[in-house]
């Protein structure tokens, strides 16, 4: 699963233009004088960047973003001369320099100037090729399903995400796992530090029906986490994590995690006690309406 990141979707232009428009922020603060701020020529270049797509258009579109790329390293490069050695936008600098370098090919690329750790990770659907945040790995009971393990990552090949989540869940719970049962895109390790590893495949010849049927309700079973995804995404904010950097994702995500255990735990409670409460309730009003007719009688006042 990704847990999203609260960046708007990353373009190459986009980036750049906000290299600019940051590099004239800096030397506005700290009172520097650029020899030009761009402005207006930004401007008719963004009427050149419409329509990319036609064919008339894609040739003076890609010129566009060229002198738009050549105006942000002008910028970048004009800031580096004038600002002391020591200054505190050190690291910032050399993150311009790193998104104006990096090519499409290049591996660990930058997505976002106020989240540089942000990872792009191919979903593979046709609504949304992408997503951009990191990816997420979430442990339930096969029986009740409660969370018992929420971990964060990067972007890891799923198999291996399995060994520190089984770690996590065996701290937590204090019990060591027997089974884990996970989908096929986790392929690889049968036997994890002693948990038995099931994924959905083929039978193999020697097993016996009896084992044939528990697993199958194991796979079943393993379903379940797909709607508690997708609450965890709609209702407990998993789906857009407005916290910043890395920390922010895994405390985004425990937080997630724990809202949809309490609302459970809630629900459970809602339907057991509540009975108990309407009764409580009725019993109440029909002691205070008794209550109220006798103190009315004691008032009466008859007329001879």
């Amino acid at each position: 699963m990704v847990q999203e990141k609260n960046i708007t979707y990353p373009t190459d232009d986009k980036l750049r233009k906000k290299i600019i428009n940051k590099c004239v922020k800096i030397a506005e603060k700290e009172g520097l004088k650029l020899r030009q701020t761009y402005v207006r020529v930004l401007k008719k270049l963004s009427y050149d960047q419409r329509f990319r797509n036609h064919p008339k258009n894609k040739g003076k579109s890609q010129k566009a973003d060229n002198k738009v790329k050549t105006i942000a390293g002008r910028l970048v490069r004009e800031l580096v001369r004038k600002l002391p050695t020591d200054t505190k936008y050190c690291d910032l600098l050399i993150l311009f320099n790193t998104i104006l370098n990096q090519k499409r090919s290049d591996k660990n690329k930058i997505y976002s100037i106020h989240e540089p750790q942000v990872q792009c990770i191919s979903k593979g659907k046709e609504h949304k090729k992408y997503e951009f945040g990191n990816k997420v790995s979430i442990s339930l009971t096969q029986t009740t399903g409660v969370i018992v393990g929420a971990k964060g990552f990067r972007n890891p090949y799923d198999g291996h995400t399995l060994e520190p989540t089984l770690e996590q869940v065996e701290k937590l719970t204090g019990k060591k796992i027997k089974t884990a049962t996970v989908d096929r895109g986790c392929k690889g390790a049968k036997l994890i530090n002693g948990t038995h590893i099931l994924i959905p495949e083929p039978f193999p010849k020697k097993i016996t029906r009896q084992e044939k049927k528990k697993r199958n309700k194991s796979f079943s079973r393993r379903a379940a986490i797909e709607p508690v995804i997708g609450h965890l995404k709609s209702d407990h904010r998993l789906g857009r994590n407005f916290y910043k950097g890395v920390f922010g994702d895994n405390i985004n995500l425990l937080l997630s995690a724990a809202a949809f255990n309490f609302k459970r735990m809630m629900n459970k409670w809602k339907s057991s006690l509540l009975p108990f409460f309407q009764n409580l309730v009725s019993i109440i009003i029909s002691i205070l309406s008794f209550l109220f007719k006798t103190q009315n009688k004691k008032n009466m006042v008859f007329k001879g």
